[in-house]
């Protein structure tokens, strides 16, 4: 059986089936829908053949093409599906729910699968999480400097039960010239945005959601233009840790790391801290005087808060004590605050 479906009830089903996505590994690889499978129909060469042949010779030339180069491959597509869903339900979708789509639902189909087909393909989706950011929440942002543990208040108050998206986990960044020690690579920017839509859109509207200050950019990512304008205007709990404390929060987390790899992420600071401190920073790193090092790192990092913190409303802008309190204790206290 093949069921033609729209965005809204393939996201249903997909709470329980999986997906395959046809498209070539080279579409799939820049961005999909979250948690695919790619089982491609044609891959990046013969996509790009028939792309040719259809510019050249006509839509009826390049579909002949494209069953002389899939032809022979229907056995092992089943095969392949078999493994993904062995009890033979699955969604399928394309570029824009067309021929590629199709003509897997149709091979599928023949071989006993149940096939739920998105109408309008990813192309459809792509407008569903674009009008997805269109939605409004209760937005309460926590802020503080660089070392104030933001991330770690922000996985306190998850596990309490309050609504979270961790935007930078999202990101496999952690916002900084360091960000990407540690992490994954990044997404694309339009990966990330799948990842963000499909967490967006399950946010309860009447109930606060908790994100952590960002700039607009994490790493080499764009938060929304809409979820990022919200941010901004959003009220911010500011998390007033002390220095040494914050200092001995990055030696921890940053520690770890092989000494080269901090002289590189040092470097990209240049710019921003001039030649001069720069190499003074790198002397003390060479030195195995990580505090002194962070000291002095955090000098350019909080003017740069502090110039952000200035672009916001003051109004906006709830201080948070937290020197000698542990991360439960903060998120309490925001609790705490919010309800003032």
């Amino acid at each position: 059986m093949i069921n033609k479906v729209d965005i809204d009830h393939f996201l249903k089903l997909s709470e329980n089936l999986p997906i395959i996505d046809v498209r070539s590994p080279g579409e799939f690889a820049h961005a999909c829908f979250p948690a695919a499978f790619n089982l491609p129909l044609l891959n990046n060469e013969e996509r790009a053949i028939v792309g040719t042949t259809f510019k050249h010779e006509g839509n009826q030339t390049a579909v002949i093409k494209g069953y002389e180069l899939v032809g022979h491959k229907f056995a092992d597509y089943i095969k392949h599906a078999l493994k993904i869903a062995p009890n033979k339900k699955v969604n399928v979708y394309c570029w824009r729910g067309g021929l590629r789509s199709n003509i897997m639902a149709f091979v599928l189909h023949t071989a006993g699968f149940e096939v739920n087909l998105l109408q309008g393909g990813y192309k459809k989706y792509r407008h569903w999480v674009l009008e997805t950011f269109e939605q409004p929440k209760q937005i309460k942002i926590i802020g503080g400097k660089t070392g104030s543990g933001k991330t770690y208040v922000l996985y306190e108050l998850e596990k309490i039960g309050q609504q979270t998206i961790d935007l930078e986990g999202l990101a496999n960044h952690k916002g900084s010239a360091f960000g990407s020690l540690g992490q994954a690579p990044q997404p694309s920017v339009e990966m990330f945005e799948n990842n963000l839509a499909m967490q967006w859109c399950k946010v309860n509207q009447n109930e606060t959601l908790w994100l952590e200050n960002e700039s607009r950019m994490i790493g080499k990512v764009r938060i929304p233009p809409k979820i990022f304008d919200a941010m901004r205007l959003a009220n911010t709990y500011d998390i007033e840790a002390s220095l040494e404390e914050r200092i001995n929060h990055i030696a921890k987390d940053y520690g770890i790391f092989d000494i080269q790899l901090l002289d590189d992420c040092t470097k990209k600071l240049e710019k921003k801290m001039g030649n001069l401190r720069m190499q003074q920073a790198l002397d003390l790193l060479y030195a195995n005087d990580l505090k002194a090092w962070i000291f002095m790192l955090l000098e350019y990092y909080d003017k740069s808060y502090l110039f952000s913190k200035e672009q916001r409303n003051p109004e906006t802008i709830i201080a948070v004590p937290a020197a000698q309190k542990n991360y439960q204790e903060i998120a309490k206290l925001l609790l705490e605050l919010q309800n003032k």
